[in-house]
């Protein structure tokens, strides 16, 4: 049951995937390459600091050895394939989708260079070669999006029109496989208990504040930075808990994503409110912070 569970969870984000390439153009994929800092922040935040973060919380914090695997892993497994470009209608999109690229194409590299670093604090020897990473990305992101994109060259207003209600939906079967993993081994949250759960909305936390202070003054790419540094490829998380012996990495992991979407959801709501009272006539005429 909870192999299949994994299937359905890396299932659900080539969906989402599919989908926000159905929603995204070419000329957006450049889009970060031509704004050299906004592309350096970005990086720093996604791929050093949030690391980092759960680097010194594991190091800080009194945790359950199942928590301390679980915030490991999640933060080795940096890259935005979830970043939900149609959810968070702020701004045109083309930073948002431009991330996704980049950062995932970057995780081909980064990722097995922060296992490396962090191995010894699994417990286990635990290598995951650059050429799986980059399997796992071909099959989880970089085909679905290109299958996503081409759908939209053949079919434009067919695809724009369909791409929101494969996102809700995916979104939803990912939730629910979630929750059902966790009902399934809910003795691994006793062992984690309400200290690990806070950590790892701590961690969102975290992550939300380092991508949104490092976004710049535009508020939808400081927005979408926050998200970005809040969100793990679960593609890749996924495949490091399944070379680690039991379910517990994969339940923490579970955890993560319930506790992503309780902490960015108010995130998001004050963001989108934000946007609002800017571009309303009555607001301030800039974009800017």
């Amino acid at each position: 049951m909870t192999a299949t569970l994994l299937l359905l969870l890396k299932a659900s984000v080539g969906v989402i995937i599919f989908a926000i390439g159905m929603d995204s153009t070419v000329k957006d994929a450049g889009h970060l390459l031509t704004r050299p800092g906004l592309l350096l922040r970005s990086v720093l935040a996604m791929y050093v600091l949030v690391p980092l973060a759960a680097f010194v919380m594991v190091k800080l914090l009194t945790l359950a050895p199942g928590v301390e695997i679980g915030l490991l892993v999640l933060a080795a497994s940096a890259g935005a394939p979830l970043l939900p470009r149609k959810l968070l209608r702020i701004g045109d999109g083309a930073y948002i989708f431009s991330l996704v690229l980049v950062s995932s194409v970057l995780a081909i590299f980064v990722v097995p260079a922060w296992l490396a670093l962090l191995g010894p604090y699994f417990g286990s020897p635990l290598e995951v070669a650059p050429a799986q990473v980059a399997l796992i990305l071909a099959k989880s992101f970089l085909l679905p999006l290109g299958a996503g994109m081409l759908l939209r060259w053949w079919l434009p207003a067919f695809a724009q029109g369909l791409a929101s209600r494969l996102i809700g939906g995916a979104g939803l079967v990912l939730t629910i496989c979630a929750l059902t993993l966790l009902i399934l081994h809910w003795e691994v949250l006793l062992v984690a208990r309400w200290g690990g759960v806070l950590a790892l909305m701590a961690l969102v936390a975290i992550a939300l504040a380092i991508g949104h202070a490092l976004g710049g003054p535009a508020h939808d790419e400081r927005t979408a930075l926050a998200v970005a540094c809040a969100s793990r490829h679960i593609g890749i998380a996924v495949l490091v808990a399944a070379s680690l012996p039991g379910p517990r990495t994969a339940v923490i992991i579970a955890v993560y994503i319930v506790a992503s979407a309780v902490v960015c959801i108010p995130y998001l709501r004050w963001r989108r409110a934000a946007a609002a009272r800017i571009s309303s006539p009555s607001g301030p005429t800039t974009t800017k912070e």
